[in-house]
């Protein structure tokens, strides 16, 4: 298959695209570096990068995340701006990409626990997760030419404990070879419409 990894240069990114080399051909996008530029709260950007890479197989996302936010002081504005990439970027993937996928080509998309599981700082993330879920289960049934979506909704990685535990506290993390076998799953699997939980 060939396979394009937004995201790909990330933290998830890398160790995923070097598993799925190995069987596949595995092209990266990204805001800075990777094989084709792209900036996912940009539909333009979105529609050039798919231009340029010309027909996949396959399209992962695993390049953006949303913001921590105070509650007391949460806006429509910092909400709408929190949702421009990984909400709005992520549906815009597969809206624009539908046209580009190969015949039963697939989409997996990057939600996060917070869709089930309340946190303080985090209400903007809550919404975004909870609104991909919806999107997965709705675009699952609406998609044409046996394209198929899912996502997978990890909770923290344990490679990013170091740097961001501090800001969880108690928040069971999950192993990166068990998330990186969520994604291929989906992928190298027949199933659409899922929610894939790697919750710890």
């Amino acid at each position: 298959m060939q396979i394009l990894v937004v995201g790909g240069a990330g933290t998830i990114g890398r160790p995923l695209c070097a598993e799925l080399a190995v069987r596949h051909r595995v092209m990266t996008a990204g805001r800075s570096g990777g094989d084709v530029a792209v900036d996912i709260t940009s539909a333009d950007s979105i529609e050039q990068m798919y231009r340029r890479v010309g027909r996949i197989d396959a399209c992962i996302c695993v390049a953006a995340s949303g913001a921590l936010d105070r509650f007391a002081e949460l806006t429509e504005a910092t909400l709408l701006e929190n949702m421009r990439g990984k909400l709005f970027g992520q549906i815009n993937l597969v809206l624009i990409g539908q046209r580009y996928l190969a015949d039963n080509g697939s989409f997996t998309l990057t939600s996060g626990i917070f869709a089930d599981e309340a946190w303080p700082g985090v209400t903007g993330g809550a919404v975004i997760s909870g609104g991909l879920h919806s999107f997965v289960l709705s675009a699952a049934i609406e998609l044409p030419r046996g394209l198929r979506i899912n996502a997978v909704s990890p909770t923290m990685v344990a490679d990013s404990i170091e740097n961001f535990g501090h800001l969880f506290p108690g928040m069971k993390s999950v192993s990166m070879d068990r998330l990186i076998r969520a994604y291929v799953d989906c992928v190298e699997g027949s199933g659409t419409g899922g929610i894939v939980k790697a919750y710890g």
